[in-house]
């Protein structure tokens, strides 16, 4: 153990206020065969702010979990490992664990109803269809929680859409994702800093 994760320690045990302490959760499937997939764009995300800031992601309870500290806030990176439909297992845990209030839970989505890479963030909503957010949604027992959806466009034939989904970027999206997921870190960091009012203001339709 280094001495900056001794520190990380020691302040979990004084207990950070609770205000301060964010779940930030990259919704995704396990699994080689799935990380350059569209539907796992929120593992993504959470991956590039986790490279970004040089933390690394550890084998936890439920899922792969990275933390970090940004000017006074602590925030907790969470990949969960259970099935997309059982999503909000993970969410519940951590968020008793930590005792993170649904306020400060950042849930990242990928939305086919989105242009590619356009950005679309809520205080609340419905599930979509998403099997993640409908997880999320009946174990916390409401819609009203943040979250970022992150547009993956909707060009597939009909009866195409489980393969589009899980089906890897064209070229053209590769190459303009970098500047997508730079743009999703900034918004991670508003969220904690700023608050999610301010954060839609600034990035809703960018």
């Amino acid at each position: 153990m280094n001495w900056l994760s001794k520190i990380f320690k020691t302040e979990n045990k004084t207990e950070t206020d609770p205000m301060k302490k964010f779940l930030i959760v990259g919704l995704g499937n396990i699994g080689a065969e799935y990380v350059n997939t569209r539907h796992n764009i929120g593992f993504k995300v959470v991956d590039h702010l986790a490279r970004k800031e040089s933390v690394e992601f550890q084998t936890a309870k439920l899922g792969q979990m990275a933390e970090y500290k940004l000017k006074g806030r602590a925030l907790f990176l969470l990949k969960p490992n259970t099935y997309m439909n059982l999503s909000g297992k993970a969410v519940k845990y951590w968020m008793d664990k930590e005792n993170i209030p649904v306020s400060n839970v950042l849930i990242i989505t990928d939305d086919l109803n989105l242009p590619f890479g356009s950005i679309r963030i809520r205080t609340k909503g419905s599930d979509g269809g998403h099997n993640g957010l409908k997880s999320i949604q009946q174990i916390l027992n409401t819609s009203e929680y943040p979250r970022f959806r992150f547009g993956i466009s909707d060009e597939f034939k009909k009866g195409k859409q489980v393969d589009y989904v899980l089906g890897e970027w064209n070229d053209d999206e590769k190459a303009k994702l970098t500047e997508r997921l730079d743009i999703a870190t900034e918004i991670i960091q508003s969220f904690a800093l700023a608050g999610l009012e301010i954060t839609m203001t600034s990035y809703n339709g960018k």
